[in-house]
């Protein structure tokens, strides 16, 4: 069941503090804010550009943190400020003309839940809240800002590879 879900997916979005981070935020004296991203997570987005997968990010955060390291990567999409995290999935959806069935999606928390929910295919880290891990097809053994999304994305290119 869930390679057959894999194999459909089209797109991958994902949830930034808690998936692509670990959720803490360090502040410098001055009150500048910095984020840690791992670098397994990055060159899953390239591999996922070279298997044909479009990539992005939802998040609620308005950093220009998050905004960066989409642009760095070359995702496709990057919708930052969002809580409303289904209503932008479905746009991005209508705008490749795909359906959710044909999305992946990896999310942590309360406001992750309705897009977890509605997904083709859904994830969370191993520390993300019960909310969301009662709600997804796969909880990961890896924690958020751990490389969680390079997971996934090995198993969505793994799922287009013949037996």
């Amino acid at each position: 069941m869930e390679q057959k879900k894999l194999a459909i997916i089209e797109l991958i979005l994902s949830d930034v503090d808690g998936v692509l981070t670990d959720g803490g935020l360090y502040y410098s004296t001055e009150g500048v804010a910095f984020k840690r991203f791992n670098v397994k997570d990055g060159m899953a987005v390239y591999m996922l550009r070279e298997a044909g997968i479009k990539c992005g990010v939802i998040s609620s955060d308005k950093s220009e943190i998050v905004k960066t390291r989409a642009e760095r990567l070359k995702m496709d999409f990057a919708s930052i400020g969002v809580w409303e995290k289904k209503a932008e999935a479905e746009r991005i959806c209508s705008e490749l003309n795909i359906t959710l069935e044909q999305v992946a999606f990896i999310g942590d928390d309360l406001n992750d839940v309705p897009l977890l929910e509605t997904v083709g295919f859904s994830v969370c880290p191993a520390d993300a809240v019960n909310k969301a891990k009662e709600k997804v097809d796969f909880v990961s053994d890896i924690p958020g800002g751990h490389g969680v999304f390079r997971q996934v994305a090995d198993m969505i290119i793994a799922s287009r590879q013949p037996d």
